[in-house]
């Protein structure tokens, strides 16, 4: 959904009563499940671009969108609409660790009105660990997507590493995307999407949404980006809680996170 889509839908600025609703066992919005056979059916083209990570939001429905389109989603790969694989479309995936993504989520939830209180901080990291969040199990999600990367076109980015070699990365992509680029353009991409200047971008921020929807009083829409800031709210206990239950759910995945950089 888009910033105008959501903005239209609540002009009045009147405080929403976000509910939700399962979907093959996929916890989403109401909005997401009463649409649900729309977006099985939605039409991929060969020549679009599909971002997909975990959390915060649905695949954009942008058929009317020239091509080449670049569309996103955070759905788990199974419920991908199938069209997407049937054309081939090219697939970008990024991964964040489970205790940054966690503590992020947490604050997202906070002070998005759309999205369902999170309650306490020890509460919502039980709700996570549970996966009974929108969109899931994080654990399923990006096990999912990571088991199906070498049958698709899927380049599977990890977050961690964006921000420690941003060049490095966005190489990656424009290989993928099997373009060429000068080192001017490729610098201006790298500052253009660095975590400070996307901060201090209205089209980025959503601080143009009125504080019914998303209140940054509460929490700014994009807080800190840094890989390890889950040390200020984990304790040591919680802490160890959380690694023996991630164990137990990531056994037998060949997938590694780094929780710092």
């Amino acid at each position: 959904m888009s910033l105008e889509e959501i903005k239209s839908l609540h002009l009045e600025e009147q405080h929403l009563q976000p509910e939700t609703k399962e979907v093959n066992g996929i916890l989403m919005s109401k909005m997401m499940s009463d649409n649900w056979d729309k977006i099985w059916n939605f039409q991929a083209k060969p020549d679009d671009l599909l971002i997909a990570t975990y959390a915060k939001a649905g695949l954009d429905l942008a058929n009317k969108m020239p091509s080449p389109r670049t569309l996103k989603t955070h759905l788990p790969v199974q419920m991908l609409p199938p069209s997407f694989w049937k054309e081939n479309s090219k697939i970008i995936y990024v991964a964040r660790n489970a205790k940054d993504c966690l503590v992020s989520y947490y604050h997202f939830s906070r002070m998005n009105k759309m999205l369902p209180d999170p309650g306490t901080w020890e509460e919502y990291v039980e709700t996570f660990k549970a996966g009974k969040v929108l969109w899931g199990s994080w654990y399923d999600h990006v096990k999912g997507w990571w088991d199906v990367k070498d049958q698709h076109h899927i380049l599977y980015l990890f977050y961690e590493d964006m921000k420690e070699d941003p060049k490095r990365e966005i190489k990656k992509i424009v290989k993928f995307l099997e373009k060429d680029i000068s080192e001017e353009v490729l610098n201006k991409v790298i500052y253009h999407t660095s975590f400070d200047v996307m901060k201090q971008n209205p089209m980025a921020n959503y601080t143009t949404l009125p504080s019914s929807i998303m209140d940054h009083s509460i929490s700014p829409f994009m807080r800190k980006g840094m890989p390890g800031d889950w040390k200020n709210y984990f304790t040591v206990a919680q802490s160890e809680d959380f690694d023996e239950d991630y164990r137990k759910k990531m056994a037998g995945s060949t997938i590694t996170f780094r929780t710092e950089i």
